[in-house]
């Protein structure tokens, strides 16, 4: 997959480039496996912004992608490779044998026609998906459950990867793209390969416009709002922060303050932490 860039014919093209999708096989998406997504703009049930820098954007329909992979023993044919405006990676139309359809996240190197199957244990060939337990050591994967029956969690953006480096009890030994690694029930589902799309961060956007039609709305700085609207805020002119570390604007310390919690649960399973 290549990067286009463009003449400075405009201001937006100066710096602008975008994706040649010369793997994606087909425009227009699967009919049956759309369903509708309702804009809240970053809103509650209660009409308050719960998330900010959100709203406007491109209309666009939801894929339903199959992220459990529980359909088990049957053969499905690749029948296109398409693009999803809902994510990173591009996502491929699986025809199983017996009539069903179904979207899965798109491997490196899986094109149109070849064969993928899911069950305990498979072919260790890209796109099938299996169980950890019996995914052969130093083998490259995706999609990988943390809660069994949940449906893949980690390793699913453009180009991410994880990769298995051994097995103690129940649990799989996995090394993430972040550098961390740590315990997964060896019955969890894992899909084999690496995601495609992997170009996707070279993207330059090139002008603002086009984060609005993705529905990014503007981020003021802290510094140029007033005291009631943010820590950094208020002051003759251009002020210093004003405190011993930068603030988020509910008075939470930033960079590098550590947010997990003591307690949580998965801690036990981390064996590295990541850089």
């Amino acid at each position: 997959m290549a990067i286009k860039h463009f003449r400075p014919i405009t201001a937006g093209q100066r710096k602008k480039s975008t994706l040649v999708n010369e793997e994606l096989t087909k425009t227009a998406p699967e009919k049956s496996l759309l369903k509708v997504m309702k804009k809240n703009s970053g809103r509650n049930n209660t009409g308050k912004i719960t998330v900010r820098h959100q709203g406007g954007g491109e209309k666009r329909k939801y894929r339903v992608i199959d992220f459990r992979r529980n359909k088990f023993d049957i053969v499905g044919t690749v029948a296109s490779i398409e693009y999803d405006p809902n994510r990173s990676a591009n996502i491929a139309l699986i025809n199983y044998s017996d009539g069903e359809k179904r979207y899965i996240i798109a491997p490196k190197g899986l094109t149109v026609g070849m064969k993928v199957v899911s069950g305990e244990t498979t072919d260790v060939k890209v796109g099938n998906a299996m169980k950890l337990k019996n995914i052969p050591v130093g083998t490259t994967i995706h999609n990988i459950e943390l809660t069994l029956g949940k449906g893949g969690q980690i390793a699913r953006s453009a180009g991410q990867s994880a990769q298995i480096l051994g097995r103690e009890d129940k649990y799989v030994l996995i090394r993430l793209s972040s550098g961390e690694t740590r315990k997964v029930l060896g019955e969890c589902m894992a899909t084999i390969g690496e995601v495609g799309n992997e170009d996707y961060s070279l993207v330059r956007l090139g002008k603002a416009g086009r984060t609005r039609h993705m529905g990014i709305r503007p981020t003021v700085r802290g510094s140029v709002m007033n005291p009631n609207d943010h820590p950094h805020g208020g002051g003759e002119g251009r002020t210093p922060v004003g405190h011993k570390k930068p603030m988020t604007p509910w008075g939470k310390p930033a960079l590098g303050y550590k947010t997990r919690k003591n307690k949580k649960s998965s801690t036990k399973l981390i064996v590295t932490r990541r850089k």
